[in-house]
């Protein structure tokens, strides 16, 4: 298999030239400006752990490289509706075009709706996007480790910070989790998945939770999650409470229920 993170930072980096020649950083400011609908994402992880909660991060997506079509009759604003009248603490909005059909216009809709903190689930490899998709109102933008140089990744985490957005910095690997621990600021996500590969492991949380065990900040396990008993799994091993899930929710085709399950675990 090809690696499907190469090819999406490669698409990646044709779409952001073609934006930028559109839109001024000017621009993307008085965009800002106009937006008073901005949320405290990480705060409202720490908020409900300092409550000993679940805090689940739902995910809204249409597709993805590995799964394809996941929701056919997509309605985002339902999906959004149904997650925050179920206690989600946090919203992940896919906002990459091609390869998970995901869209900015997703986060302006929700925000108009609904008050809840969003992250934009996008691959972030350039400074512009962090006011670009703040623009739309996201409060969270998210650092993949695996598919930045280590300037790259700075330079993105310092940008966010400035512009007052929470950061998660995305681990899959003994090195990523070690190399994370400098972004004290930051909330740390393991990916269960690994990116080049799309393979699923939820032992990678156990094996990568004790790398970052140090980290002040929130911690999130992500992907391959499905049921409570995954939960349960992680956090009897780990202590992590944060939890990120997607698919799972979307074509379970009973969304409450699972929500109401995974936020009675044993803590």
């Amino acid at each position: 298999m090809d690696n499907v993170l190469n090819k999406i930072i490669k698409q990646k980096s044709e779409d952001l030239k073609i934006i930028k020649k559109k839109i001024s950083i000017n621009n993307l400011e008085n965009e800002i400006k106009k937006n008073s609908f901005f949320y405290n994402f990480k705060e409202k992880i720490i908020e409900r752990e300092k409550a000993n909660k679940v805090s689940l991060i739902t995910e809204i997506k249409k597709a993805s490289p590995s799964a394809g079509i996941i929701v056919k009759n997509f309605n985002h604003l339902k999906i959004a509706k149904s997650y925050k009248e179920n206690d989600a603490a946090c919203l992940s909005v896919l906002t990459e075009e091609k390869f998970f059909l995901g869209n900015l216009n997703y986060i302006k809709d929700i925000k108009k709706e609904i008050n809840i903190p969003i992250l934009a689930k996008d691959f972030f490899i350039d400074p512009f996007q962090i006011l670009y998709s703040k623009s739309f109102g996201c409060d969270c933008i998210l650092i993949i480790l695996a598919a930045l140089s280590n300037n790259q990744a700075d330079e993105i985490y310092k940008t966010a910070i400035e512009n007052n957005l929470s950061v998660i910095v995305e681990v899959h690997s003994e090195e990523e989790a070690e190399l994370s621990l400098k972004y004290k600021n930051a909330l740390i996500g393991i990916n269960n998945r690994d990116l080049k590969t799309l393979n699923v492991s939820l032992i990678n949380s156990i094996n990568m939770h004790k790398k970052i065990i140090s980290h002040k900040g929130p911690i999130i396990s992500e992907s391959g999650i499905k049921t409570k008993e995954d939960l349960q799994f992680i956090y009897d091993q780990t202590g992590i409470k944060n939890f990120l899930i997607g698919e799972s929710l979307l074509v379970s085709g009973k969304t409450s229920e699972l929500i109401k399950e995974m936020h009675s675990i044993n803590l």
